[in-house]
């Protein structure tokens, strides 16, 4: 460096004095501390019209529309459904616990002519209700001494007959003067019996 083309600058005062001590506030307001012209009417517009988290949060933000009031729910419109739906539980509950079949006669047919030799007798037991669904329980008594196991028969929703049959076999030469006697024992006792003639000479 050319010493010839050096020169100071003189510096200004400024660069040695100190830092600007704080300005004194112009007014105090509580715990406010304001200092200059204050917050200006723009910017206090602007801070009144920025929601706040409290607003965002609720939905009650400056100028919003109110929210909608809550549904009110309408019993009325499943009152009609909940109906429908007891009668069908009822009618069913009716119609598999309800009243049982009833028996309202019972009558015995046998064959009308004398059986032969080793012949087979069919005696028809006719059983008639009143058409609901059930089960019979009955046996059948022969005029010989024997009589058969409980037996059942299962009806069905408008059967309103039941026909039971009784083979009885024959064999040997001689003659009986037979009696088939049906005994129902459930839902309610009924009986009825026939007779025919077996005759092997």
């Amino acid at each position: 460096m050319n010493d010839d083309d050096y020169s100071a600058t003189e510096l200004g005062s400024h660069w040695f004095e100190g830092p600007t001590p704080d300005p004194t506030p112009d007014r105090v307001e509580g715990d406010v501390l304001r200092f200059g012209p204050g917050v200006t009417a723009v910017a206090a517009r602007r801070a009144e019209n920025t929601p706040t988290a409290v607003e965002i949060w609720h939905g009650t933000l400056p100028g919003a529309p109110p929210p909608p009031p809550p549904r009110r729910r309408r019993p009325r419109r499943y009152a009609l459904a909940a109906l429908v739906l007891v009668a069908v539980l009822a009618f069913l509950a009716w119609r598999e616990y309800g009243p049982r079949v009833a028996v309202r006669a019972v009558a015995v047919t046998a064959p009308e002519r004398t059986l032969d030799c080793d012949g087979t007798a069919n005696v028809v037991g006719v059983v008639r209700t009143d058409g609901r669904p059930g089960t019979l329980t009955y046996h059948w008594e022969r005029s010989d001494g024997t009589r058969s196991a409980p037996l059942r028969e299962t009806l069905t929703r408008g059967q309103q007959e039941a026909r039971l049959h009784l083979l009885w076999t024959f064999h040997g030469p001689g003659s009986h003067q037979a009696v088939a006697r049906l005994v129902i024992t459930s839902p309610t006792s009924h009986a009825a019996e026939g007779a025919f003639t077996y005759s092997c000479g």
